[in-house]
């Protein structure tokens, strides 16, 4: 497998990239993305998602008017072929709606209410302006934002989502997002993220894992899609082959209440060209804890509590 053409020049990806200021001058938007993913970055997790419906147009307004590095979202596909911004396979939770999102025309699902449900669970940050939300296509949310701010996108349940590498390459390239060092692409699914590779090779893919105990023997852990070894047993050589088509690794830092990786973990990514981003991080000591590791980010729900912390 070949390098990221980025970083053909560039041993071990960003942390061995160039470092003067006449460098720094010459790079391109996309260069100095891939060189800005070394400093610490906020990453509003669907949104303001504490503070507002997750996945919808006031949940980015919001983070993107705290000024944030990145929106994160999910993306998944209609039955029509439309790219919709959404997290879970079923539409029950944030919505009035029944049955999976792909199994449901644009149209069908534009006539749902996905903000009420945020007011019900949380009614100390309801707000009236929240009902009657729609749900929120990729085109709008580039529409709105454009340019001046980065998007963090899951390819979400790609099984459940065919052809949706091609749609979201597609709507990538005609939004400009790609040579402008706008985006970033993060799946669990290593094949989907090779896919989105072999389709437009300069896109930066954010392999995601997450660390949990074994069901056949809890006391070791195991990666969900067996991407790597579990975090005791992961070599440099593991970290290597990710950094081989990634720019990147998200993961998680705890499973209920046990600690499933450590500083040296993330030591050990970062020395091998992946800068590492936590997720989903929403309480100020954790946040505290994980930047004095050296953290490259954290997905958060609560952005403001983060750049509190920075600032």
């Amino acid at each position: 497998m070949q390098r990221h053409p980025l970083f053909t020049a560039i041993p071990l990806g960003l942390f061995a990239a160039a470092t003067s200021s006449a460098a720094l001058a010459e790079a391109s938007p996309l260069e100095q993305q891939l060189k800005d993913l070394e400093s610490f970055q906020v990453i509003a997790h669907r949104g303001a998602s504490g503070h507002a419906p997750e996945s919808t147009l006031a949940s980015y307004e919001q983070a993107y008017e705290w000024g944030v590095d990145y929106l994160e979202l999910d993306v998944q596909i209609t039955s029509d072929g439309q790219l919709v911004v959404f997290h879970d396979d079923a539409i029950d939770r944030t919505s009035d709606g029944e049955g999976k999102i792909n199994d449901h025309t644009l149209e069908e699902l534009k006539a749902l209410d996905t903000g009420t449900w945020f007011n019900e669970a949380y009614p100390d940050n309801a707000d009236p302006a929240f009902e009657g939300t729609e749900i929120l296509t990729l085109d709008e949310l580039f529409e709105h934002f454009g340019h001046d701010t980065r998007y963090y996108i899951e390819t979400k349940s790609p099984q459940l989502n065919p052809g949706l590498e091609e749609a979201l390459v597609e709507a990538l390239e005609a939004h400009d997002m790609i040579d402008t060092g706008r985006v970033l692409v993060q799946s669990f699914e290593q094949d989907s993220l090779l896919k989105v590779h072999e389709l437009n090779e300069n896109i930066p893919l954010i392999q995601l894992v997450w660390y949990h105990p074994d069901e056949e023997d809890n006391t070791q852990l195991k990666e969900w899609t067996d991407v790597t070894p579990a975090p005791d047993d992961i070599t440099d050589e593991d970290f290597k082959a990710i950094a081989e088509y990634a720019v990147g690794i998200g993961t998680n830092h705890m499973y209920e209440q046990q600690v499933v990786i450590d500083e040296a973990f993330i030591r050990q990514a970062q020395e091998n060209g992946l800068p590492v981003h936590i997720y989903t991080v929403n309480e100020p000591e954790e946040m505290e804890r994980l930047m004095d590791w050296g953290v490259n980010g954290l997905f958060t729900d609560y952005p403001d509590r983060l750049l509190e912390l920075i600032d």
